[in-house]
């Protein structure tokens, strides 16, 4: 038998495996595997999203190697060195579960036989597991394939493979890219320009393409109809939902044998059907689940536990999953917070809501005397400040069931949910529940839809919880409202409690969304108003029970108009003013007593407590003075709400000729559509000749449907007269008019239904783009400060052995920190600490000794160049810092320089990053800003010897936002003809407008050092760069150090051959840092860190100052322990020039003056070439060849110190 032949790879070929995937269960998830991998230890995922499915793909490609083509021509090579060999596994709940099987394919491509095949049963068959074969003949060096498989779909088959992108060779200006290279004039005030050039424009990007600087050019970009293409968003049978609400939406019925059963609950918005994979989940109304159980409240409470397996089963047709709770524990999750403390606060007239010290009058509490003293205590307006939540009050305890009860929600959610599902939760009861989502599902979209108004923020402010609310309402995908008014509250909430900002974002559709922006992330905000189902509602107008019912209350009343009004018995829906405005009519019009009759039917809210009784109290008392002073005027009835169903409620509406609906404050409310639908006959020939005036609405303007319904009479509910008058003009309205008003708002109801309503919502939710890899998707925070990030994916922690072996191994070490917010704390973030600061009432933070001490033991090293740069002035930087020889600093954001000095006393030298022009700017800069800051309170100017700053962070946001466009624009206008920039920074950056000279920032500062590294270090070039920074002042600095270290490996992968670097992230701003080449070595190592995870320039990030603290220290103990202990690349550098005895001795070595760099170190391969007697004999031990005494030691191991670090 031949030999094989054994070759090295003649290169490397991108390989995406996608996979048809359309018989996965539940929970199930699919993994590429190597054929010869066995025991599973490199399993690679595949993914999928609802728009891809039932495709399945692997997020980034793999690399394959090639063998040489005489592997590939050679007919004596095995065949599996011709190939690559794959196939798929199947995983359950993260656990292996069976292989691929022919069942999963095809019907016509799967062969006979049941059953699943797990890894014991195809590894102990003959013919071992099934593969899918890719022939490497088909492959070349450096090209992108797509390759496609069917699942369950192997030998036999050919590959469906396709060709992405052809390579092409990169273009090298130099033979050597960095070493030597033309010299090429770079000013300064070039750079600066660059700095200053619009993030990420193409322009800018094209241009620096196109420089002759030695560099390979950036590839250009490619499309293949092979990949993806971006579609139109649309909703398939495929996409999965997962609906949450408070409650279910079906009605549950058990028999005196205890059999359940269930129907559709169709007044319900959430009970229509569509051909989506709907699951529903929520709690099951039944007796007793608000908990509140005894002789007089309910017998029962809730489901009894050992029927809720049969209540499990009477659901599961209806796709169906119940959240069991205990009913006390949901009592005080709905009656105690939600209904007490939210529903107030959302609907604006907190208030209404106050508690009387005690019911008064007859009837009142009677059948229910528990409201008295279990919804009084839910229902106070003034919640006690403390600690946590109302110092463990009541509040407290309220709050911590709405959390528990929240992530009882969320552990079913999790159950339900399958990859590629649309979770959309309904209601203010789940406010929190998409941050405990988000956690453990975090590639799910999240959709969060209010169907009750928000507040505005000077309301939503006085609840204690406002920013745990709106930060779990933020981890959402898309929050959704039935009116823009309660989402610009919304909007305005966020900005002013969380200081975010809002505006418009290109969608799917070629649109655009409005969205909100938080840590990188967009938040969609939709306004759709729902609508209801026209064919339901006909059904039951088409019942007999309902005309019966309908001609009933017509025969009671005939001859008369009827008005009538389906309304709860709380203060909100505004029943006394309706009253009171029914009874200026009557006054002003007496003909028409006697002539119309008012049916108002009350729902009895039991969980309003105190407000239910007095609202009913009043009532009542209208109620009977209007019947003793016109009797018969008003029909009014109390009922539960189980009584007043939508069969009853039509039939009702089908009788009155005006529905009122007078609420002072209320969301969705769908009377006023259903009662159109229940007189849209009056547009036929049959409707118009019964004589009957009918088919108007009488609405409030504070209702939501009044934006919709533009055919009714609109009002304003506390204003009696406007009332009074809208009934007479319904009673006189001309025929013309009606039919008009009827037409219009019909329009409407039939046009938006509740399916379109929920397509609509859908459709956005399913184009709001997330992406599903979790180094982009990211969360941080704990407990409801819980936040999702948009990252880029390289953007990761800063891996500190990394740091550290660099470091170790550099010569010529560049190190740029930012003092505030870096080395201490930032004094900026505390609005009252900067006013104290600019008013010098108190000084600033100054660093801790430790720091201190660190970085004077980094200063002398003589490797090291350290520079602070900050936004201080120059007497701040000098007070804390001046001491420290060797240091160098950089004061008001590069503007003031000192390089570094050896002396530690004395005054330093500084000079200026642009030279000083006419300062006459500073004076009329000051002299606008004052007119403004005596226009907008909560401002105030600061000073410095090099900018002015109008900070306007204490002011109101909204006006102080407008104030400081308003000042930008007078500033770019007067001082048009100074060399200055003027910058305005938005409240998430600390809310200012300054005035500075031009071209100076951070980042002009960092390529001024490089292009000036040769007069303050010992080296000409830098091999080690590390930059920290913290906030917005620092991006530039990182951004051009980061894009000095990918011009660096760009070179490296260009002579190797390798494939170009991916595009740089979006949060960097494209700058030219060609200037800098002659000063920066080819193996130059790069880091850049952010302290805090938030979206940065940086590539990495670290969480807090000590942690900056702990970097920079461990540092130090590598420059120490230089001092001790000896490396090879020492001796290297230093025998090369200092050995020149024939035989080694210590003393001369001490005596000779080497490199500042590196003066201990001893080499032992550079000793042999000094020795030039070869007769020399030899060594019996280490010290015997280095000449050292035996009471001397032993080096040590250097890999048993480097344990001690890493």
């Amino acid at each position: 038998m031949s030999k094989p032949i054994i070759a090295e790879s003649s290169g490397v070929a991108q390989v995406e495996f996608r996979v048809r995937c359309e018989g996965l269960g539940r929970g199930e998830e699919v993994f590429l595997i190597r054929s010869d991998d066995l025991n599973l230890t490199s399993p690679e995922p595949l993914y999928t999203t609802s728009s891809f499915f039932p495709w399945y793909k692997t997020l980034n490609s793999r690399a394959i190697q090639l063998p040489p083509e005489t592997v590939l021509q050679s007919e004596n090579v095995e065949k599996k060195l011709k190939s690559f060999s794959y196939r798929y596994a199947i995983f359950r709940a993260g656990v292996f579960y069976r292989w691929e099987q022919p069942s999963d394919g095809p019907i016509d491509e799967s062969s006979a036989g049941d059953g699943d095949v797990t890894m014991e049963d195809e590894m102990s068959s003959e013919k071992g597991p099934t593969c899918h074969e890719l022939p490497l003949r088909l492959l070349m060096d450096r090209e992108l394939y797509v390759v496609q498989n069917v699942l369950g779909v192997t030998g036999g088959h050919s590959v469906d493979i396709e060709h992405i992108r052809q390579h092409s060779e990169p273009e090298v200006k130099t033979a050597d890219t960095l070493l030597n290279r033309t010299h090429r004039n770079s000013s300064s005030a070039s750079s600066m320009g660059a700095l200053r050039s619009n993030r990420n424009s193409a322009s800018s990007f094209g241009a620096l393409s196109g420089k002759s600087v030695g560099f390979t050019a950036t590839p250009p970009p490619f499309h293949s109809k092979g990949l993806p293409k971006k579609q139109p968003v649309h909703l398939n049978s495929t996409d999965g939902l997962v609906v949450v609400s408070a409650f279910l939406p079906v009605v549950m019925h058990r028999s005196d044998d205890g059999e359940w059963s269930a129907d559709w609950d169709y007044e319900a918005l959430l009970s229509m059907q569509t051909h989506l994979r709907v699951t529903r989940v929520g709690i099951v109304k039944w007796r007793g689940w608000h908990g509140n159980r005894g002789s007089d409240a309910s017998p029962e409470g809730g489901v009894p536990e050992n029927e809720r397996v049969k209540v499990e089963a009477c659901l599961r047709p209806f796709n169906c999953v119940p959240v069991w709770i205990d009913p006390c524990l949901f009592g005080d999750f709905y009656n105690g917070f939600c209904k007490g403390v939210l529903w107030p606060v959302l609907h604006n007239v907190t208030s209404v809501y106050k508690s009387t010290p005690q019911a008064s009058g007859p009837g009142c509490g009677k059948h229910h005397p528990e409201v008295q003293g279990d919804f009084s205590d839910y229902t106070m307006d003034d919640v006690g400040q403390g600690l946590i939540h109302g110092d463990g009050g009541q509040e407290a305890e309220l709050w911590a069931s709405y959390n528990a009860v929240t992530r009882l929600y969320a552990d079913v959610v999790v159950q339900c949910f399958n990859e590629g599902d649309l979770v959309w939760v309904h209601g203010f009861h789940l406010l929190i529940l998409p941050s405990y989502l988000s956690r453990r599902i975090p590639m799910a979209k999240v959709g969060l839809f209010l169907h009750t108004p928000f507040p505005s923020s000077e309301i939503f402010r006085t609840i204690w919880c406002r920013e745990d609310l709106l930060r779990g309402m933020l981890n959402a995908d898309q929050v959704g409202f039935h009116l823009y008014e309660y989402a610009r509250h919304f909007l305005t909430c966020c900005r002013r409690l969380l200081g975010l900002n809002s505006g418009m974002i290109p969608d799917t559709a070629g649109g655009h969304t409005l969205a909100i922006d938080t840590n990188g992330r967009h938040v969609a905000v939709t306004s759709i108003h729902a609508g209801i189902e026209p064919s339901v509602l006909n059904q039951i107008l088409q019942h007999s029970v309902t005309l019966e019912k309908a001609n009933s209350i017509r025969n009671q009343f005939q001859g008369k108009v009827v008005l009538c009004a389906i309304d709860r018995l709380e203060s909100l829906k505004g029943i006394p003013l309706k009253l009171l405005g029914l009874e200026r009519f009557l006054t002003r019009c007496p003909e028409w007593v006697g002539k119309i009759v008012l049916i108002q039917v009350g729902i009895s809210a039991f969980e309003r407590g105190d407000d239910f009784i007095k609202t009913k109290r009043e009532v009542v008392e209208l109620v009977n003075r209007l019947n003793t002073t016109w009797p018969g005027t008003v029909h009014f009835q109390e009922c539960a709400e189980s009584e007043m169903r939508l069969q009853q409620r039509m039939a009702l509406l089908r009788a009155a000729d005006i529905v009122l609906v007078m609420p002072i404050r209320d969301g969705l409310n769908l009377i006023p559509l259903e009662f159109t639908i229940a007189h849209q006959d009056a547009l036929t020939e049959i409707g118009k000749r019964d004589g009957r005036k009918r088919g108007l609405c009488i609405l409030s303007e504070f209702s939501s449907c009044t934006r919709v319904m533009r055919g009714a009479l609109h009002v304003n509910p506390w204003k009696a007269p406007e009332i009074a008058t809208a009934i007479h003009a319904a009673l006189v309205i001309s025929e013309d008019e009606r039919m008009r008003r009827i037409k219009c708002a019909l329009e409407f109801v039939s046009r938006v239904t509740t399916q379109r309503w929920a397509l609509a919502v859908m459709l956005d939710l399913k184009g709001v783009h997330k992406d599903v890899n979790p180094m982009k998707n990211t969360g941080a925070g704990l407990g409801l400060g819980y936040r999702r990030l948009a990252m880029n994916t390289d953007f990761t922690a800063l891996d500190v052995d990394t740091v550290i072996k660099s470091y170790r191994n550099a010569r010529s070490r560049l190190i740029l920190v930012d003092y505030g917010g870096t080395i201490v704390s930032n004094d900026n973030l505390d609005t009252l600490t900067r006013f104290q600061l600019v008013k010098q009432s108190r000084g600033p933070s100054s660093p801790t000794p430790a720091v201190i001490s660190t970085l004077t033991s980094l200063c002398e090293d003589k490797r090291n160049t350290v520079m602070v740069v900050s936004g201080k002035e120059k007497h701040s930087l000098e007070r804390t810092l001046g001491k420290i020889p060797n240091i160098g600093m950089a004061a008001e954001h590069g503007m003031f320089i000192s390089w570094p000095t050896k002396a530690k006393h004395g005054k330093r030298r500084w000079e200026h990053l642009v030279p000083e022009g006419d300062k006459s700017w500073r004076s009329i800069a000051i002299s606008i800003m004052e007119v403004y800051t005596s226009r907008t309170h909560g401002s105030y100017i600061e000073e410095t010897e090099m900018k002015v700053l109008w900070q306007y962070r204490d002011a109101d946001p909204e006006f102080g936002n407008i104030q400081a466009k308003e000042i930008e624009d007078h500033l770019a206008n007067v001082l048009r003809n100074f060399a200055v920039d003027i910058l305005h920074a938005g409240l998430e950056e600390g809310g200012y407008v300054e005035v500075r000279p031009a071209g100076v920032n951070k980042g002009v500062l960092a390529i001024h050092t490089i292009q000036n590294f040769h007069t303050i270090a010992a080296s000409k070039q830098v091999d080690f760069a590390l930059v920290l920074g913290d906030d917005h002042c620092d991006e530039p600095m990182l951004s051009v150090v980061r894009q000095i270290g990918r011009r660096v490996k760009t070179a490296k992968r260009a002579k190797t051959g390798l494939d170009p670097l991916p595009d740089l992230p979006s949060t960097i701003t494209l700058v030219d840092v060609s200037s800098c080449d002659d000063h920066i070595s080819p193996d130059l190592d790069v880091f850049t860190c952010t302290v805090g995870k938030k979206p940065s320039a940086a590539a990495n990030y670290l969480h807090e100052v000590s942690e900056v603290e702990e970097l920079l220290s461990s540092l130090v103990k590598v420059s120490t322990r230089n001092q001790k202990f000896f490396s090879s690349a020492d001796l290297v550098h230093d025998f090369s020039t200092a050995v020149v005895l024939p035989q080694f001795n210590p003393k001369p070595v001490e005596k000779v003056e080497t490199s500042s760099v590196m003066s201990r170190s001893v080499s032992m391969p550079d000793m042999g070439f000094a020795r030039k007697d070869k007769n020399v004999e030899v060594s019996r031990n280490l010290n015997q060849y280095l000449g050292l005494d035996s009471n001397l030691g032993t080096i040590d191991d250097e890999e048993e110190d480097d344990a001690f670090f890493f």
